[in-house]
């Protein structure tokens, strides 16, 4: 039984606390004393907890600082469309793009001629044709007839009495001999640019004294060099030029050992360093009489690294420099219906008289004919490309033909599957047609005859075959990879598949579509063009977010000057407006849905 105090406590709960804590009032002392008793883990709780606050409060001031007080780095907005003209004007087939002033958005360069000079031209002859050593600068004489000067070696630099008018002025050899006028047509003259990405504004422009027969890009300089990376271009008929690719500054200007006579091919090899300064050096093939000769030279300087070596056979455009599993290398190219090759240890010998670092591999010397160094060819008809393809132990070759295309081991050099009978003129692209494997896209024939073949790369098999028909000369595919590990191509075709595709002025409409393999039925035809195209890209302007295409317009003739265009078209703002062509039977989805599956694509940058 409860006695009658804890039965009124139970009853009454508050009025019993009431009572203790009047109680501890009465007695100041016995509350002191509970004080001093309590066990140090409290207070070691309230310093925990007032230094857990005072943290708290200092990550929230550092984040308010952060976001409102410190401005943030102004992102560069950047157009969905821009376009930049040029009146009487030709443009070459060279396209690059690349981050030049480091808005992290990719810029675009490329090379025109036009008759715009802009009192440049004076700057021209004096800063790149005198930077040589076998260069006249000739002038109209019938104006200044009393004036004439020449740069001979070692001599100083004359200083020109007037601006040269580039009407009547012409870059010529220095030997009487062989003078001629130049292979350009009079006051049209070539100019390389670099413009933004972001708004296409002129990042640089310079004159080029010669005529540019050959364009190669991102070319490592020596770490410590005034830039990472330059531009080279090899004139006609004998400059070789390094460009700063983010000044448009000459880094070195070199007169070329070429044969005025001798045709450039493509394209420009790098290989190894071989003189110790850092830089993959340099390898220009040329063709005369037959015969395919090869000149080294420096990367990080230009000065030409021995004599010129003849390869001893004769070829065509279209070099692939292969390192086979012994770490050799070998110079690849087609010649007619045969696959050629050239060790570089081989040609290093031949140019230099002496060894070099390059190795050689006995199994491919025994594959190499030693009289045409032919090796078996695995086409019929003509081989038209060669094109390195990633693999599980170093990169294999496909071999694309006139009539077949086969991929071949990159060390036996025998095909990994049955070939492929096609008519093939144009390029294939790569791709991935599954998530994370490699496919080909392979244009089989040509005009309303034209089919677009996936190919398995691991396999050989066809994936899936669309009949685009297209118009001669239309520009190259292209493909950009998206968020699902798969690609999304882009192929120029007829405006209207299975028509003429041409406008009320006689002139060939080309237009472009778009395919994603998630819906293997469908082309999205983003945008149509009546102009000449001279080149075509798909680029991912900033990672992950920005395609676009870029497009080079201008006169077929290049010896007819007109409107030149570099334009640029997001892809994604081009989808609302575009049309929905089905190939075979329709699926359920409406054109509508499907224009907003291919709006909501994400795309990726390569690995």
């Amino acid at each position: 039984m409860l006695d009658h105090k804890d039965l009124e406590a139970e009853i009454h709960p508050l009025k019993n606390e009431e009572r203790k804590s009047q109680e501890n009032l009465g007695n100041p002392s016995k509350n002191e004393d509970n004080v001093k008793s309590a066990p140090p883990q409290s207070r070691l709780s309230r310093c925990r907890a007032a230094a857990f606050f005072l943290s708290l409060f200092l990550c929230l001031f550092v984040v308010f600082v952060v976001s409102f007080v410190i401005p943030c780095p102004d992102r560069p907005a950047s157009q969905r469309m821009w376009r930049i003209d040029y009146s009487a004007a030709v443009i070459y087939d060279f396209l690059a793009v690349d981050d030049i002033n480091g808005d992290r958005i990719q810029d675009v360069l490329f090379l025109y001629k036009n008759t715009n000079s802009s009192n440049n031209f004076s700057r021209s002859c004096v800063d790149e044709v005198f930077g040589g050593s076998r260069w006249w600068c000739f002038w109209n004489p019938s104006r200044h007839p009393s004036w004439q000067t020449r740069k001979r070696p070692g001599s100083p630099v004359p200083a020109l009495p007037w601006p040269l008018s580039p009407v009547g002025s012409a870059l010529e050899p220095r030997e009487p001999a062989r003078y001629r006028r130049s292979t350009w047509r009079e006051g049209l003259w070539p100019r390389r640019a670099a413009v933004s990405g972001a708004n296409g504004s002129t990042l640089w422009e310079r004159p080029v004294a010669q005529d540019v027969a050959l364009v190669e890009c991102a070319v490592p300089q020596p770490r410590g060099s005034e830039a990472p990376s330059a531009c080279i271009l090899v004139g006609r008929p004998s400059s070789f030029i390094a460009v700063n690719l983010f000044t448009g500054e000459t880094l070195w200007n070199h007169s070329s050992s070429f044969s005025g006579n001798a045709s450039i091919l493509s394209p420009l090899l790098q290989v190894p360093d071989v003189d110790g300064d850092g830089a993959p050096d340099l390898l220009v093939l040329t063709q005369e009489r037959e015969e395919v000769s090869g000149h080294l030279y420096s990367g990080s300087t230009g000065h030409q690294i021995g004599l010129r070596g003849s390869l001893g056979v004769d070829g065509e455009s279209g070099f692939l420099l292969h390192v086979t599993r012994t770490g050799a290398h070998y110079i690849l190219f087609p010649c007619a219906s045969s696959l050629c090759g050239c060790s570089v240890k081989g040609l290093y010998e031949k140019v230099t008289g002496s060894g070099g670092p390059f190795k050689s591999d006995p199994h491919w010397e025994s594959m190499l004919n030693a009289t045409t160094r032919r090796m078996l060819s695995h086409s019929s008809g003509a081989v038209r490309y060669l094109m390195h393809v990633p693999g599980n132990a170093g990169a294999d070759v496909l071999l694309v033909g006139s009539e077949a295309f086969v991929l071949l081991d990159g060390q036996e050099l025998t095909p990994r599957w049955t070939p492929k009978a096609a008519h093939v003129l144009r390029k294939p692209i790569f791709g991935r047609y599954k998530p994370d494997t490699l496919a080909v896209a392979v244009e089989n024939g040509t005009g309303t005859d034209r089919q677009i073949l996936f190919l398995d790369l691991g396999t050989g098999a066809v994936l899936c075959s669309l009949a685009l028909p297209s118009l001669p000369g239309g520009p190259l595919s292209a493909s950009l990879p998206t968020a699902d590990h798969r690609s999304a191509f882009f192929f120029w075709g007829l405006h209207e598949l299975g028509s003429t595709s041409e406008t009320e002025t006689g002139e060939a409409r080309h237009s472009l579509y778009m395919f994603h393999p998630t819906l293997p039925r469908v082309l999205l035809e983003l945008a149509n063009v009546s102009t000449h195209i001279v080149a075509f890209d798909a680029v991912l302007f900033e990672p992950s977010r920005h395609a676009a295409y870029i497009l080079l317009t201008g006169p077929a003739d290049s010896e007819a000057p007109g409107l030149v265009s570099v334009i640029k078209h997001k892809v994604r703002d081009l989808v609302p407006s575009s049309r929905v062509v089905r190939l075979g039977e329709g699926g359920p989805d409406s054109d509508q849905a499907i224009r907003d599956r291919f709006s909501r694509l994400r795309y990726q940058s390569e690995a």
